[in-house]
């Protein structure tokens, strides 16, 4: 099993930015392929990024593509997502998980471990 902590929420005006970071402990982190998630009031928990296992590969979701950057340390074994060019549609709830498989994948059932989430709020 893999522990998953969020940090670096908070609340910024549209067109800044933030750099969330998810830290794990237990299990081997290089086990886990990761990803980012996001939940807004009344919506569906959606998908933002994913990396795998050794970092070698990302993916993204279209809605944040060229404006959110997803990346690890496994050294370190946290996993963080850059998020530049904010704008209020990005306020949500963002998670990390991880899966025990090579690759991310951009559906959350995929998904086994989770963190508690961390709040990101965008004003105009």
């Amino acid at each position: 099993q893999v522990q998953l902590v969020e940090s670096g929420g908070g609340l910024r005006q549209a067109g800044g930015s933030l750099r969330l970071t998810c830290g794990a402990s237990g299990d081997t982190f290089t086990t886990y392929a990761m990803g980012w998630f996001r939940q807004a009031p009344g919506k569906e928990r959606e998908f933002v990024a994913g990396i795998t296992r050794f970092g070698h590969v990302t993916s993204y979701a279209d809605s944040v593509k060229g404006q959110f950057t997803i990346s690890r340390d496994n050294a370190k074994n946290t996993v963080d997502l850059q998020m530049n060019s904010l704008k209020p549609e990005d306020t949500a709830v963002y998670y990390c998980a991880a899966r025990p498989f090579p690759y991310a994948t951009n559906d959350h059932h995929d998904y086994d471990y989770w963190g508690q989430g961390t709040q990101v709020t965008v004003s105009s």
